[in-house]
């Protein structure tokens, strides 16, 4: 199980650094990015591991990678600016 959690901890902050190194100017601080992630990803394995049980590994790093993107997905800011048409 500690070694599923750091594979897990592992998942995240590689998810955390692929969004960062492409996703670099419309997300916050990196310090944030990567700790979102790895939490993220900590949660998702938590969750999933329970839902599951024990003999699942795969399943609960899938779980993990999901709800680290999930939570990486929060943190996008818009691209450009927001257009407003002239009647609002």
């Amino acid at each position: 199980m500690i070694l599923e959690a750091l594979a897990s901890a592992v998942l995240g902050l590689v998810l955390a650094w692929a969004a960062a190194h492409r996703l670099s100017h419309r997300l916050p601080a990196r310090p944030l990015v990567f700790s979102t992630g790895i939490a993220g990803a900590l949660f998702g394995d938590f969750v999933t591991h329970t839902a599951l049980g024990p003999g699942t590994a795969w399943l609960s790093l899938l779980g993990a990678a999901a709800i680290s993107a999930a939570s990486l997905s929060l943190l996008l800011r818009p691209a450009g600016r927001i257009r407003r048409s002239a009647t609002a």
